[in-house]
C-alpha cells in the first residue's frame, strides 16, 4: 500500500511532462526487451539449425560463431548503431545454439567474446562496453542451460582481455575496467581468474592480528610464570 501511495504522490508531482516522459521510457524499454529476446532466438535457431545440417558441430562451431558475430557487426554498420545493445544477446544466442546440438560452450564462448571486442574496435565502437555486453551474454546463456559457468566465465574473460591485447594497452585497459563489474557481481564464480580478491587481503589482515594476539598472550604468561 505504502508503494502504491508514494508512487501516486510522485505522478501528481511530475506533472504531464514527466508523466509523458515516464510512459515513454517504459514503453521503449519493454520494447527493447523483446528486441533482445528476438536477437537471442534468431541466433540460437540459425546456429543450431546450420550445425544440425552440416553435421560438424565440433569442427564448425566456432567457425560459425565468428560468421555470427561479424553479421551482427555487419548489421551494426548498415544501421549506424546497436551493437553494444546487440552483443549480449548475439553472444547469447550463440552459446544456447551450440548447446542445442552439442557444440563446445566452452571454446566457443572464447571465441565469441573475442570476435565482438575485435569487431568493436574495426569499427570503432567502444570495447569495454562491447566486451562487457558479450561476456554477460554467454554467461548467462551458460546458468540457463545448466552449464559450467566459472569455467565459461575464466574462459570469457580471458578472451576479452586477450582480444583487447591485440588491439592495444588503452583497449586493455578498457576491458578489465569494465569486467571488473562482472567479477563483482560473480565473485564466486570468477574466484579462479581473479586470484587475489579483498577477501583474501582481509583474510590475511585477521590472521595478523590473531597472530599478535596470540604473541601477546605468550609473553604475558611468561611473565606470569617468571613472578
Amino acid at each position: 500500500m505504502a508503494k502504491k501511495t508514494t508512487a501516486g504522490t510522485t505522478e501528481k508531482s511530475m506533472g504531464k511532462a514527466g508523466l509523458s516522459v515516464k510512459d515513454g521510457i517504459i514503453s521503449s524499454l519493454k520494447g527493447i526487451n523483446e528486441i533482445e529476446a528476438e536477437i537471442v532466438s534468431l541466433v540460437r535457431n540459425t546456429v543450431s539449425h546450420t550445425l544440425q545440417a552440416t553435421g560438424t558441430v565440433a569442427s564448425e562451431g566456432v567457425h560459425l560463431s565468428k560468421d555470427v558475430v561479424k553479421g551482427a557487426i555487419a548489421a551494426t554498420e548498415e544501421v549506424g548503431t546497436g551493437l553494444i545493445l546487440s552483443t549480449k544477446s548475439v553472444a547469447k544466442g550463440i552459446v544456447m545454439g551450440i548447446s542445442d546440438v552439442g557444440g563446445d560452450v566452452l571454446t566457443v564462448s572464447g571465441q565469441t567474446v573475442k570476435g565482438a571486442v575485435k569487431g568493436a574496435a574495426e569499427i570503432g565502437a567502444d570495447v569495454g562496453l562491447v566486451a562487457r555486453r558479450a561476456v554477460d551474454g554467454v554467461i548467462e546463456a551458460t546458468k540457463e542451460i545448466g552449464g559450467n559457468v566459472e569455467d565459461v566465465a575464466k574462459v570469457a574473460v580471458g578472451g576479452a582481455i586477450e582480444a583487447a591485447g591485440l588491439i592495444g594497452n588503452t583497449a586493455v585497459r578498457s576491458v578489465k575496467d569494465m569486467l571488473v563489474g562482472v567479477v563483482e557481481g560473480v565473485r564466486e564464480v570468477l574466484s579462479a581468474a581473479i586470484p587475489q580478491s579483498k577477501t583474501t587481503g582481509s583474510q590475511k589482515i585477521k590472521a595478523a592480528s590473531e597472530t599478535a594476539e596470540r604473541k601477546t598472550e605468550i609473553s604475558r604468561s611468561r611473565k606470569r610464570g617468571g613472578e
